[in-house]
């Protein structure tokens, strides 16, 4: 932040000066580092801790002044391996501190707190402090017991995502794809949706449809929608404890069976009707609805329970926070159930890299077959 005339010689106590100044790296740089750390962070299980700090509005045309303060205190309080620079150019500088131990990354950012906050003091007045804004963040976060979001997600750590968002027109008409699609879906398939709704009532005691907590796009729940296919009222322990030792399996390299599947097979919960409507994939078609509203796309990885979430490797989460989550998808089509857990992730993932609108079509084409062979399916 030199303020010298360009092309004129420094004087010799700024050139030393500036030599004791911290480098601030560029937002492009600082940002593909943030992003590689986090990755890095993924699949070590070895958390960082990630400092951010912006000036609130109203602080005027002394910001010039303000920002060497608070990125020589950020210096000053954090180490000279730590990595320092724009997350938002003239709004948002950060730190990312790598090589903390999890069970000491909540002392570690108490310690940094104190730190960068009594070398603002020392640099700043305090009406000019309590302009300063100080995040502190953790990742992974740790898991909150008893919480329907067991993995908090802070978009601040998920530049890219932000930046694909206003970069890709793409996306903007893959929403409205999906309203038209779902739309049009529903209003001609009303004859079926409404014989099923009959059959359903019919059949068993219970409501039509069956209301279900799942995790979208950014770690967000929202209540997806399935005609019901079991009996009202059951025990839905034995899913959670097939699901739970499933991925547990795949975590440990053990490989499934070659009839195992990722769904439950002849379970007792299961109506005659609901075995058909499963095998079919004709109990999907209410999340037709949650296409409609926006909470999912008619493609994209399929949304897990909260409870699936639990078990989940931080890399695993990458495959709910980067595409929004869709009634079909790559896995249900070259896989379908026949596929490991981290198989499964995988393919979500690579979805998540490299789709397009002419991807999603391929998908959505081939479907029907994956439905009709009944491969997976249960």
């Amino acid at each position: 932040m030199s303020t010298s005339p360009p092309h004129q010689a420094a004087p010799a106590c700024d050139r030393e000066d500036r030599r004791h100044r911290p480098h601030v790296i560029n937002e492009e740089l600082f940002r593909g580092v943030l992003i590689r750390e986090r990755k890095r962070s993924d699949r070590s299980n070895q958390p960082i801790v990630f400092l951010s700090v912006g000036l609130n509005h109203g602080v005027g045309a002394d910001s010039s002044a303000i920002w060497e303060a608070a990125i020589g205190a950020v210096a000053a309080a954090t180490r000279e391996t730590d990595v320092l620079g724009w997350l938002e150019w003239g709004a948002v500088i950060g730190v990312i501190l790598p090589g903390i131990r999890a069970a000491d990354a909540a002392d570690a950012c108490q310690v940094l707190d104190a730190r960068v906050r009594r070398e603002l003091a020392r640099r700043l007045n305090r009406d000019t402090v309590g302009r300063v804004s100080i995040r502190l963040h953790v990742h992974p976060e740790p898991k909150r017991a008893g919480s329907e979001r067991p993995w908090p997600l802070d978009p601040l750590l998920y530049p890219e995502l932000r930046s694909r968002q206003e970069q890709a027109p793409s996306d903007a008409i893959k929403g409205a794809l999906d309203a038209i699609g779902s739309l049009t879906l529903l209003v001609t398939l009303s004859p079926l949706l409404v014989l099923i709704a009959v059959l359903v009532k019919l059949s068993s005691r219970g409501p039509i449809l069956f209301r279900q907590v799942r995790i979208g796009q950014m770690m967000k729940p929202f209540t997806m929608l399935k005609f019901r296919t079991m009996y009202f009222g059951v025990d839905h322990r034995l899913h959670h404890e097939f699901v739970t030792s499933f991925i547990k399996a795949s975590g440990q390299g053990q490989k499934p069976a070659q009839k195992e599947l990722f769904k439950l097979t002849n379970d007792p919960r299961v109506t005659p009707l609901g075995h058909v409507l499963r095998k079919t994939s004709l109990d999907e078609l209410p999340q037709l609805w949650n296409v409609l509203r926006g909470d999912m796309s008619l493609v994209g990885p399929r949304p897990p329970l909260p409870y699936e979430l639990d078990q989940y490797e931080p890399w695993h989460r990458r495959r709910v926070v980067e595409a929004k989550p869709g009634i079909t998808g790559l896995w249900q089509v070259a896989g379908r159930s026949r596929t490991t857990f981290d198989d499964m992730v995988r393919l979500d993932l690579r979805y998540a890299r490299t789709r397009s609108l002419w991807a999603d079509l391929k998908i959505l084409l081939a479907t029907p077959r994956a439905v009709i062979s009944g491969k997976g399916a249960c």
